[in-house]
């Protein structure tokens, strides 16, 4: 079978010769050999190597990541246990992000409800134009949280305490809590609007519980002018925010 220069292969996946060269000091591609004159060969097969790694890149993946993938690949050790545990870190990326843009979104309903109820008290006029718009905004949240699967699925992946614990109790009254959260110093700010002895006692035992797990630092709670505020930090302090976003719903 003919072999591609790397022109040919540039022009076939849309890239620039200096990004393949580029992947073969990685060491993601490889020539097969070289002209004469010195220039790179390369197999058919490395257009599918070069659009898998653009796929892969894509959906978010590490360029060592990718290498591991190839390299499994190539030399045939590419256990099932290595591309879940690849996936899985990729997927638990994603959750961190996602949580951000749901948090966000959240906040930015309450925001649009309150600021409705003033732009009426001085424009009644005005309240048909922000109902549509609240209207839009609450009725088509993004996605359903999925509150038992996803948060399983992410409590198993960081092993945190909440997954081998007895928290049922605490979350229950915790269900239907209207809540704000934003992020703050690398975790999250979650302000329970309630004064409630019931809701306190339950976030401080869900702060107990969590007090000696590995998966993230204690969480604190304290109390706000405007509710309880209960403070989740470190990089699965997500978690706690897509919490909470699923009990306001429930």
């Amino acid at each position: 079978m003919e072999q591609l220069t790397i022109g040919q292969l540039a022009k076939r996946t849309g890239l620039r010769t200096s990004a393949l060269r580029y992947y073969e000091e990685l060491g993601l591609l490889f020539p097969a050999g070289r002209t004469a004159s010195g220039y790179r060969l390369y197999d058919p097969e490395a257009e599918q190597t070069v659009r898998f790694i653009q796929q892969a890149q894509r959906l978010g993946f590490s360029l060592n990541d990718i290498r591991a993938l190839l390299s499994g690949v190539r030399q045939e050790t590419l256990s099932d246990e290595t591309v879940v545990q690849i996936a899985e870190r990729r997927l638990l990326d994603l959750e961190r992000r996602l949580t951000e843009l749901l948090v966000v979104h959240h906040e930015m309903e309450s925001f649009l409800l309150e600021l409705g109820k003033a732009v009426h008290h001085a424009d009644p006029s005005a309240e048909a134009f922000f109902d549509r718009m609240i209207g839009q905004v609450c009725a088509h949240p993004p996605g359903q949280l999925r509150a038992d699967s996803i948060l399983d699925w992410l409590i198993a992946q960081t092993r945190c305490a909440l997954g081998i614990t007895d928290a049922g109790t605490a979350l229950d009254a915790l269900r239907g809590q209207h809540v704000h959260i934003w992020e703050q110093d690398g975790g999250y700010q979650i302000l329970v609007v309630s004064q409630d002895p019931a809701v306190e006692s339950a976030l401080q035992a869900l702060a107990q519980l969590e007090a000696t797990c590995h998966a993230h630092p204690s969480p604190q709670l304290e109390r706000h002018r405007e509710g309880l505020l209960f403070t989740a930090s470190g990089e699965n302090a997500f978690i706690f925010a897509r919490l909470f976003l699923a009990l306001e719903r429930e």
